[in-house]
């Protein structure tokens, strides 16, 4: 497949088989993944794969509140990727300084990109997902017992997606619409 194919065909998958991603596949999409840009080449997104079933439950349960469209996506998945990043590094001078008017949002940002990265490499690979971003970070963490200067940006349910129901790319604005040249 080629980049363009790629990045047109991605779409976000919440159906998914039962079957889990090896592990030595896991690897190859989160060394791609990690090819991710990040401020100052700081590299603070961490990468939490998690594969059990109670923990996913538990989460699915426990983090999503009233908001049942993610709880229900989150237990058909065989996967989650919980993308976290290291705060106090994006964003900031190399004296620690804030370097710019976005503060500390840069980790954020990094963490959207290694999101995006990790969705097409592991599409590449024929496992859908989708980035989910609302539940209860704290809780997210707690469960993860995360370190305290980790930051929760997102939720990837991940699988093996069940054929035929991959959806067809929405129809999208042209280019006119989405664009300026100055």
């Amino acid at each position: 497949m080629d980049a363009l194919e790629l990045l047109k065909e991605r779409r976000s998958v919440r159906k998914f088989k039962e079957e889990k991603v090896s592990k030595s596949v896991m690897d190859e999409i989160l060394e791609v993944s990690s090819y991710a840009p990040s401020w100052s080449n700081s590299q603070t997104t961490r990468y939490n794969v998690i594969n059990d079933d109670e923990l996913i439950n538990k989460m699915a349960n426990e983090c999503f509140g009233d908001f049942d469209f993610n709880t229900k996506t989150l237990l058909a998945a065989p996967g989650v990727m919980v993308i976290s990043y290291v705060n106090g590094f994006s964003g900031h001078g190399p004296n620690g300084e804030l370097a710019s008017t976005k503060g500390d949002s840069w980790g954020f940002f990094d963490s959207a990109l290694a999101a995006q990265q990790f969705s097409l490499a592991a599409y590449e690979k024929g496992i859908g997902s989708v980035i989910q971003g609302i539940f209860d970070e704290k809780k997210v963490a707690e469960l993860l017992n995360l370190p305290e200067n980790e930051i929760v940006a997102c939720i990837i349910p991940f699988g093996y997606e069940i054929e035929g129901k991959h959806s067809k790319a929405p129809k999208r604005k042209s280019v006119e619409e989405i664009s300026r040249y100055f």
